[in-house]
């Protein structure tokens, strides 16, 4: 998680970074739906390497997140595989919306990445007990259906500004479909279900799963106006219930400045009876 918790810190190490690029890997399993797969494999790689799936926005690809995100640089710096994977829709976005992506090896953009993990941990030496997923917007959306219906290969995700797993759910949507589905009800914050209704659609995405779930790190922007601020709370209670976690106790305390500055951070706890709200 320290990785994780390091993504909102980096950007200003992106200039570092002017001389790196990505590789196109040509060679792991694409199938079913044959999404474009990108790799930074920095020369000190660690032995085995922490790997990091970074899954761009809509209308983006993985070349731009590759600056966006400024993970190439650090992964230079602490030896980690970065996978940037490509969306090949219209618009750019991520296979969020239909049946085979949001079940376990049901086939859509979902298993595609996590079939690029399994090339990376075989090729490149990757620690399948090491893998995180972060995301913005489509990847964000995309961060929550990888940690729901791959919980056995994702260790943690972090996501910003997307919406709960299973939100963007469109009747009849297919893995082939251009673009993947669209749910307005949904981007416009105006789908709600309890915090168990949206635990129940992760847990359905594979039944068989009795492991431990993911860590979840949930980021998003007040004045988003392409998917809107609600979805934070409905995200929020969707893992909280995942996770069994409940909000029984408050306090409060204000964090540096320099760290949260006009934000609030809600943080649940492991032993379920801790949230800590700061400003």
């Amino acid at each position: 998680m320290h990785i994780l918790s390091t993504l909102s810190a980096i950007a200003g190490l992106a200039s570092i970074g002017l001389g790196q690029s990505i590789t196109k890997v040509n060679d792991f399993n694409a199938v079913p739906t044959r999404l474009g797969m990108y790799v930074y494999v920095p020369s000190n790689l660690k032995t085995p390497a922490p790997i990091i799936v970074a899954v761009h926005h809509c209308q983006g690809s993985a070349q731009q997140y590759s600056g966006e995100s400024g993970l190439m640089p650090l992964a230079g710096q602490r030896g980690f595989i970065v996978i940037f994977p490509n969306s090949k829709s219209g618009g750019g976005c991520f296979d969020v919306a239909s049946t085979a992506s949001l079940t376990h090896d049901g086939g859509g953009d979902s298993q595609t990445i996590a079939n690029m993990v399994k090339h990376a941990v075989q090729k490149y030496g990757g620690d399948p007990d090491r893998v995180f997923v972060t995301g913005t917007s489509s990847g964000a959306m995309m961060t929550n259906v990888l940690v729901g219906a791959y919980p056995d290969v994702f260790k943690a995700g972090s996501v910003y500004s997307g919406v709960p797993d299973g939100c963007f759910y469109v009747a009849g949507s297919t893995a082939t479909q251009d673009p993947p589905g669209w749910n307005n009800q949904c981007a416009n914050g105006q789908l709600t279900k309890t915090a168990a209704q949206w635990g129940d659609m992760v847990r359905g995405y594979y039944p068989g799963y009795n492991g431990t779930r993911p860590r979840m790190q949930i980021w998003h922007g007040t004045a988003d106006s392409t998917l809107r601020y609600p979805n934070y709370a409905e995200t929020m209670k969707q893992w909280s219930n995942v996770f069994g976690l409940t909000t029984s106790k408050d306090t409060t305390n204000t964090p540096p400045e320099r760290l949260y500055h006009d934000h609030l951070r809600i943080r649940y706890c492991h032993d379920g009876t801790t949230r800590r709200i700061q400003r």
